[in-house]
């Protein structure tokens, strides 16, 4: 049985009782939100995963930061130093986003090396191999689509993302849309170009009743994504945005009818004023299901510091309510990430998201604030280091401006406001 089924039969599971430890939140309120589909516990049956995260309402907001090889740049190793970067930096999941090489073979080096929950994208498995096969995404079949889905659930891929959503509804507003930056999204743009060039529905949506029999074979969570999602701001919450949001809000309750978990994928380049409605619509419309969204990114204009925008799009969109943010790191939208783009995105992504639990009244997001403040108060800089998201990263700014008195910082040296306090309560 699923999590979900379980979870309706009234059944605490070890992942839940694992869940509930590391949230520090009452196990029975948690088997009621996953029983709801509120909340998701990622947990391919055939992968036995060193470190367990759960998704959802009244849960930490969770990061995922993706990695993966392209056809310039294949080289295994190089996305095995993004993953430990990933880890280090300490991202909830890894999602392996590979189009160049040997994809199978990548997927397996890296779920043999990954200690946390891992996703993937089977479509982009599909288009490539009929590339490789018969010169042109447009040669995919329903069969290759549906095998490639297959593929990742076996090989123990614990969540992935189907654009099941795209459908030729969807397109006809699109159509009408005049979009500044079109379809962005990977994935929905091989499904659009499949669909536009044979006139046929998307098979991924006429199939979803055997995706639904694969997930729930394996309790593998399907993340379904937003195929027209915006990919400017200009294009933000138009009619083929919405509309796909409907169609997805349909196979959100078709999954939880077969008992499967399901997450829902969001924008996207969304301006600051529009993502509280668009988490509300989302929220409303799925009825609480998980929202996972990409950034969002607030602005168009800074390439090279995209981890940024997508930060502050983040805190916004996660104290709104989305619950799981997908890192974007200072290369996108100009190439392909380096173990410290990686780093830095997923550190940037987890203040968003701790931010935003503040926001939420995360008991643990408060606390750790509060000893943060505490240990600031009293100088204490070790302790600090050990405290803060990003400790190395810390300790080499202040070993760059090492003040003469090492029991305050080089800015106020001896006006430090808290060493001043001190001296004045000591008198």
């Amino acid at each position: 049985m699923t999590q979900l089924k379980q979870a309706r039969l009234n059944k605490i599971t070890p992942e839940m009782e694992q869940v509930a430890q590391l949230e520090d939140c009452d196990v029975e309120t948690l088997r009621s939100n996953i029983a709801d589909g509120k909340v998701v516990i990622p947990r391919n049956r055939k992968h036995s995963l060193k470190k367990i995260c759960g998704i959802g309402k009244g849960l930490r907001t969770k990061v995922n930061a993706n990695i993966g090889t392209s056809a310039d740049y294949h080289g295994v190793e190089e996305e095995l130093k993004k993953l430990r970067a990933a880890e280090d930096a300490q991202a909830d999941t890894v999602m392996d986003l590979s189009t160049g090489g040997d994809l199978r073979e990548i997927r397996l080096e890296i779920m043999e090396n990954c200690s946390i929950t891992i996703g993937s994208v089977p479509i982009y498995e599909a288009a490539v191999d009929a590339v490789k096969q018969k010169h042109s995404v447009r040669d995919m079949t329903a069969a290759s689509m549906i095998g490639a889905i297959k593929r990742h659930c076996e090989d123990g891929i614990d969540y992935i993302t189907v654009h099941c959503g795209a459908t030729q509804g969807v397109l006809k507003h699109l159509a009408g849309d005049k979009r500044v930056c079109g379809v962005v999204s990977r994935g929905g743009s091989f499904l659009v170009d499949w669909m536009s060039f044979h006139k046929k529905e998307n098979p991924l949506y006429e199939q979803f009743d055997e995706i639904l029999s694969i997930a729930h074979e394996y309790d593998v969570i399907l993340s379904l994504g937003d195929a027209l999602r915006p990919g400017a701001l200009a294009d933000a919450f138009d009619r083929a945005q919405v509309y796909e949001l409907n169609v997805l809000a349909e196979l959100t309750q078709r999954a939880w009818d077969a008992d499967v978990q399901v997450i829902v994928e969001g924008p996207g380049h969304v301006p600051l004023n529009q993502i509280q409605s668009q988490i509300q619509l989302q929220k409303e419309l799925c009825k609480g299901a998980p929202f996972y969204v990409l950034g969002p990114i607030v602005t168009d204009i800074a390439p090279g510091y995209d981890h940024i925008t997508s930060a502050i799009g983040g805190a916004i969109a996660a104290s709104a309510g989305a619950d799981f943010l997908c890192y974007v790191t200072p290369t996108e939208h100009l190439g392909l990430p380096q173990p410290d783009d990686v780093h830095d995105g997923v550190i940037a992504t987890r203040i968003a998201a701790h931010a935003a639990d503040i926001a939420k009244g995360i008991k643990s997001a408060w606390d750790w604030d509060r000893t943060m403040s505490q240990l600031r108060r009293k100088r204490d800089w070790e302790g600090q280091f050990s405290t803060c998201i990003d400790p190395a990263h810390a300790r080499k700014i202040r070993e760059k401006g090492t003040p003469q008195n090492v029991d305050v910082c080089s800015m106020c040296a001896e006006f430090c406001v808290f060493k001043v306090a001190d001296e004045s309560n000591n008198n």
